[in-house]
């Protein structure tokens, strides 16, 4: 693109990040070597007043030097409309205040870009969007009803239980067929939420890892292999998984066909999808993380594709 772009990134605190491992981190370093202009807020930074959607925002630059990454201006009142680029990049949880941003922002894109489109991440959260293709998954229930989830434990026997809308593997059971705490982790679900809860059939392959497969407008261009540490049920590199290269099989090689048409249409640039043993468990589209771990092990910057994809659909519009 032969223009600056101004591009406003809604994320957590940027003080926090690990540099080596963040996504939106390589996301923003990319878009400065572009030559585009970044400013960074907070979800509760983001306000919607008369129509106008505005952020308490400051400029910021980025540097890939440990404990020194990043320098913020001045705040400023930012009129969002005004920008380019929004990237909607803070971490779940997928809650209210998640879902209320997207409602936000709806009210800019598409005359301002934002990635992800905001109607599109609200209507399709990781373990929902997922259940529109069954045919990919292991066998899946969705309920709070315990009678449902007794039932579906008799027929599969080993199954993972985990909270609808969580993230990053937190709250996720492996309840063997001899554990007897079924009941009580119920109860504490029960006490904590009144959401559904995800039960799935235990797919063994997990021991040979959970690979995780970035699409970038809809076509696959990189994945990792994570593995889960001894003794551990959940893959999620911040709990102890380990990073391996790898590549697809043809398996996964079909799951990304049969999504990618879908997730290009619903202005879904960025996603990661998460495969096991042959079968799709998740569609992540609220902040999907890989990029850097990618790069480690294939060099290959998907962050620029990324931007080659954001580019291509401001010059098209």
């Amino acid at each position: 693109m032969d223009r600056s772009l101004a591009v406003a990134i809604q994320m957590d605190p940027i003080e926090s990040i690990n540099i080596d491992a963040d996504s939106t981190f390589v996301l923003g370093l990319e878009a400065q070597a572009r030559g585009h202009r970044l400013w960074h807020y907070l979800p509760r930074h983001l306000s919607l007043s008369a129509g106008r959607v505005v952020a308490r925002a400051r400029p910021l630059a980025l540097r890939r030097e440990p404990g020194n990454h990043f320098t913020l201006g001045a705040w400023e009142e930012l009129d969002l409309a005004t920008m380019d680029v929004v990237l909607m990049r803070q971490d779940p949880p997928f809650d209210m205040a998640y879902i209320t941003a997207t409602h936000i922002l709806e009210h800019i894109h598409p005359r301002t870009l934002v990635v992800n489109d905001p109607a599109a991440v609200r209507n399709a959260p990781e373990k929902l969007y997922v259940t529109h293709f069954p045919d990919l998954m292991p066998p899946t229930l969705i309920t709070a009803d315990p009678a449902q989830i007794a039932a579906f434990r008799r027929e599969h026997g080993d199954i993972i239980l985990k909270p609808l809308f969580g993230n990053g593997g937190a709250g996720v059971f492996h309840i063997r067929p001899d554990d007897r705490n079924l009941n009580a982790l119920l109860e504490l679900f029960t006490e904590r939420s009144r959401e559904p809860l995800v039960v799935q059939r235990y797919v063994p392959e997990v021991r040979s890892g959970d690979k995780r497969i970035i699409l970038v407008d809809g076509e696959p261009l990189g994945a990792i292999n994570r593995v889960p540490a001894e003794g551990e049920a959940r893959s999620n590199l911040h709990v102890g998984g380990r990073a391996e290269p790898t590549t697809l099989s043809d398996r996964e090689r079909e799951i990304c066909q049969r999504l990618g048409p879908a997730l290009r249409e619903r202005g879904l640039i960025f996603v990661g999808i998460d495969v096991i043993g042959g079968y799709l468990t998740e569609i992540n589209v609220t902040s999907p993380t890989g990029l850097q771990e990618v790069a480690r092990f294939d060099g290959r910057h998907l962050e620029a594709d990324i931007w080659d994809a954001i580019e291509a659909r401001l010059e098209r519009a």
